[in-house]
């Protein structure tokens, strides 16, 4: 797996709305406008109540496609993010892995992100690959990772995912109504993702007012789908959860920070 694929795995949306927030049953005689102002009601919602998030666990299963070849992958696993005074930490547990048609099979890959380095342990293949991303006396948010490769949804300002994206809320089936709330952010001409998305869809749970799924498709044509199941939010995480110990055998590889990376 590669650098740009590790990070983007290690994307985390974590989107919260209250029950007031604007739900997909307003009334108006202009219903262009009325979905207009329900998505902007969600998207200030999620700013502001993701700020609140002091730590995050899931079950996830992390889906990449890739429909020109006719290849997809599966991971399930356990994610983690917890913030430790001006420090965040995210790991990220993988167990198992279904290639195509095949069978699942146990296949391990752990992802930690301390602020500075970002390790990617395989105990298939016995390697470890550490990537430094920031400097040591100025650590990035585990949300700042993320966002280097896509825009944080509920923390990014609304003004400017609005500069970004066309953002539309997809419209219900009125006989057969969904569980769930979903945006679909468009991709704009000038937009500072052109190069790297064409759209980005995401669900909120209605009843528990979480992240259910996000899916991104790249100017590739290859699909990022994440799942959250059975979130705990705000949770004690005991620090201990974020260390590890590089196995013996394992060898090892190491990517200082380069000049570019910076900021």
């Amino acid at each position: 797996m590669g650098k740009k694929i590790m990070i983007k795995t290690c994307v985390i949306i974590l989107l919260i709305i209250d029950a007031c927030s604007a739900g997909c049953c307003a009334k108006s005689s202009e219903p262009a406008k009325a979905d207009l102002n329900i998505t902007d009601a969600i998207l200030e919602q999620l700013n502001k109540k993701t700020k609140q998030i002091k730590s995050y666990e899931a079950l996830i299963q992390y889906r990449f496609s890739q429909p020109l070849l006719e290849s997809q992958s599966i991971r399930n696993g356990v994610l983690y993010y917890a913030k430790y005074g001006n420090r965040s930490f995210l790991r990220a547990n993988f167990q198992t892995l279904q290639q195509d048609d095949e069978k699942q099979q146990k296949h391990i890959e752990h992802f930690i992100f301390d602020g500075i380095w970002l390790t990617h342990i395989d105990y298939q293949i016995k390697t470890v690959k550490r990537y430094q991303l920031a400097e040591p006396n100025e650590p990035m948010d585990a949300f700042d990772l993320a966002g280097r490769s896509l825009p944080i949804i509920g923390f990014t300002k609304v003004e400017d995912l609005k500069k970004q994206f066309n953002i539309q809320l997809v419209p219900q089936n009125k006989t057969e109504p969904s569980a769930f709330i979903q945006l679909h952010l468009k991709v704009k001409p000038d937009s500072a993702y052109k190069n790297e998305y064409s759209s980005i869809d995401f669900w909120i749970d209605k009843k528990l007012y979480l992240p259910a799924k996000v899916a991104t498709v790249s100017t590739e044509e290859d699909i990022y789908e994440i799942e959250f199941l059975k979130p705990k939010v705000n949770k004690k995480i005991h620090p201990k959860v974020f260390e590890f110990k590089i196995p013996g055998g394992f060898s090892v590889e190491t990517e200082p920070l380069k000049k570019e990376e910076k900021n």
